[in-house]
């Protein structure tokens, strides 16, 4: 693999996060229950993408290996507090 495809990866994997993001912060604030569902899709996607990164790819950089799993324990608390109150 490239240092270009490792980077495309990477940006790949980003673009995921802020996507879960954004769907994980428009159904709570919605609280539709079908956005929810999409809204867990989209972030089980970005961290399955995410941990298949770091399992394929050993040079990830720290600081954006931190980044990403801090947004996406964020999101994923987020979500869970919505589904919690959602039920």
């Amino acid at each position: 693999m490239s240092y270009e495809d490792g980077y495309k990866n990477l940006e790949q994997i980003e673009l995921a996060i802020k996507a879960a993001q954004h769907m994980v912060g428009q159904a709570t604030h919605s609280m539709d229950s079908e956005q929810l569902q999409a809204a867990t899709a989209a972030l089980e996607q970005a961290e399955a993408q995410f941990k298949q990164a770091l399992a394929y790819q050993g040079n990830i950089d720290e600081a954006f290996f931190a980044h990403s799993s801090a947004l996406l324990d964020q999101a994923t608390h987020q979500l869970e507090e919505a589904q919690d109150d959602y039920r």
